[in-house]
Order: structure tokens, then sequence, then C-alpha cells
């Protein structure tokens, strides 16, 4: 089973996850991060640590949220690995506190 990060993460792109991976499965853009699913381990240490709760395991991916498991596995083959975190989106935090994840953020 692979990870997928979700559309919670766009214009947010909190790294947290990052710093949790053991093997370096995120990629990203400037506007979110990507699961590598031929690289992830299937070990799950991301999903605590996301602020805006935006990385399932693939079998419990929302179904309106199907189509981000192909769109992970297709971008990350095309973007850089992000290994360190890094500053969020800008507005990251006030788009995550209207969103309902001010507690987590």
């Amino acid at each position: 089973m692979t990870f997928v990060v979700t559309e919670e993460c766009q214009r947010c792109r909190f790294t947290d996850c990052v710093d949790a991976c053991p093997v370096d499965c995120f990629h990203g853009d400037d506007e979110m991060l990507y699961i590598d699913p031929q690289r992830g381990i299937d070990c799950g240490a991301c999903v605590p640590t996301c602020p805006v709760e935006a990385i399932y395991p693939e079998g419990l991916l929302p179904e309106d949220q199907d189509k981000w498991l192909v769109i992970n596995a297709e971008r990350a083959r095309h973007l850089p690995v992000v290994s360190e975190k890094q500053a969020a989106y800008p507005g990251a935090y006030a788009r995550a506190f209207r969103r309902g994840h001010g507690m987590r953020v």
C-alpha cells in the first residue's frame, strides 16, 4: 500500500512530513508535495506529521480524492526530491486555519 498526498497540501506545502520520511520519497513543485510510490516504503511516518491532514494510505483515500493516486505517481517522477524541511507556501497558515486545521498548525 502506498501513501498519497491530496489536495489539502495545495498552496500549503508544509514539509513536516519530509522530516519524518526515512527514504526521501517526497517530491515537490512550488505549490505542493507528492509521494513517489516506487520509493516509499509504506511506513506511514508522514501521516501524523501533516498539519493539514493531506496524506492518506491508499486504502483509506476518500473516493473524491482518488485522482491524487495517479497525480502523485506521475508528478513525482518529474520533480526534484524534497528531503529537508522548507518554508510553507505564503499564506499557508492562514489557509490552514480557515479550513479548520488551526489546532494542528
